[in-house]
C-alpha cells in the first residue's frame, strides 16, 4: 500500500470526520478528495475505509452513557435495552450479508469517481423528494422501532455500497419514510455505523494485510485521530442542526458538489 504524505493524511482525516455522519457520503468525498490529491486506487480505498474507525470512536464517546445504560439493561434483560440491541443488530444484518457477498463489486465501485458524482446528484434529488412528502412522525426512540422497520432501514443502508449514496443519508431517509422522527432517525444511523463500519474496516484491512507495513499503519493512525476529533464535533451538533433546518441544505449541497465534480472529471 502506498503511503500518503502527512498533509494528505490530515486533509483526508478532516474530510472523513466532517462527512461520515452527514447525509453527503463520506466515501464519495474521500474518493473525490483522493482523486484531487493524487491518492486513489486500492491504496486510497484501503486508507479511506481504515480511518472511518475514528468516526466510530466518536459515536462511542458521544453516546457513552447511552451504551453503558443499554449494557446494564441487558444484564437484567430490561425490555428497552433488549429492543435497542435487537434493532441495531437487525439493521446491521442486511449490510453484513450484502458486504460479504458483493465485496469485489463494491471494491470496483470505490475506484469510480464518476459514479460518486452521479450518486451525489441523484441522492440530493431523492432527499428533497422525501423531505417534501414525508408525513408526521409516529415513532420516537430506537427502542420503539419494530423488527421489520429495523430490517427495512438496514436494507436502505445497503444502497450506500454505491459510492456517493451516503450510508447515513440512506438510513435516515429510509427511517423518515417509515414515520420515524428526525432525532431518532439520525441516532439510529449513528448506532448502525458502529457494527457496519467496524466490520467493513476489519474486512478491508484483512484483505489487504500483505500490503500493510509500519509506515502505512502510522498514516492510518494519524488519519484515525483526525477523523475522530472532527467527527466528535459533528455528531454533537448534527441532531440540533437537522432539528432546525431539516435535510434540504444537505440535499442542495450534494447536487451542487456532485455537479461540480462531474464537470471537473469530464473536462480534466
Amino acid at each position: 500500500m502506498t503511503t500518503p504524505d502527512l498533509l494528505t493524511v490530515i486533509l483526508l482525516g478532516i474530510v472523513e470526520g466532517l462527512t461520515e455522519y452527514l447525509p453527503v457520503s463520506s466515501t464519495g468525498h474521500l474518493i473525490l478528495a483522493g482523486e484531487l490529491l493524487g491518492f486513489s486506487g486500492d491504496a486510497g480505498a484501503t486508507f479511506d475505509i481504515a480511518i472511518q474507525s475514528g468516526a466510530i470512536l466518536a459515536v462511542l464517546v458521544a453516546y457513552w452513557g447511552r451504551f453503558v445504560a443499554v449494557g446494564a439493561g441487558l444484564l437484567v434483560r430490561e425490555p428497552s435495552a433488549v429492543a435497542f440491541l435487537r434493532n441495531v443488530l437487525l439493521g446491521f444484518l442486511p449490510a453484513a450479508v450484502m458486504g460479504v457477498l458483493f465485496i469485489k463489486a463494491v471494491e470496483a465501485l470505490l475506484e469510480s469517481p464518476i459514479t460518486v458524482a452521479i450518486s451525489l446528484i441523484v441522492g440530493g434529488a431523492a432527499i428533497l423528494w422525501i423531505e417534501r412528502r414525508m408525513g408526521a412522525a409516529t415513532i420516537s426512540g430506537v427502542e420503539a422501532l419494530s423488527s421489520s422497520a429495523a430490517i427495512k432501514i438496514g436494507l436502505g443502508q445497503c444502497l450506500a455500497m454505491i459510492p456517493g449514496v451516503s450510508r447515513s443519508g440512506a438510513t435516515i431517509m429510509a427511517a423518515l419514510m417509515l414515520g420515524v422522527d428526525r432525532k431518532t432517525a439520525a441516532e439510529f444511523s449513528f448506532f448502525l455505523a458502529v457494527p457496519t463500519i467496524s466490520g467493513a474496516t476489519v474486512l478491508m484491512l484483512w484483505r489487504n494485510r500483505d500490503t500493510l507495513d509500519m509506515s502505512n499503519l502510522s498514516a492510518i493512525g494519524i488519519g484515525f485521530a483526525v477523523s475522530f476529533v472532527v467527527a466528535l464535533v459533528v455528531v454533537k451538533g448534527f441532531v440540533a442542526l437537522i432539528g432546525r433546518y431539516g435535510f434540504a441544505p444537505f440535499a442542495w449541497y450534494r447536487i451542487v458538489a456532485g455537479g461540480a465534480a462531474l464537470v471537473w472529471l469530464l473536462l480534466r
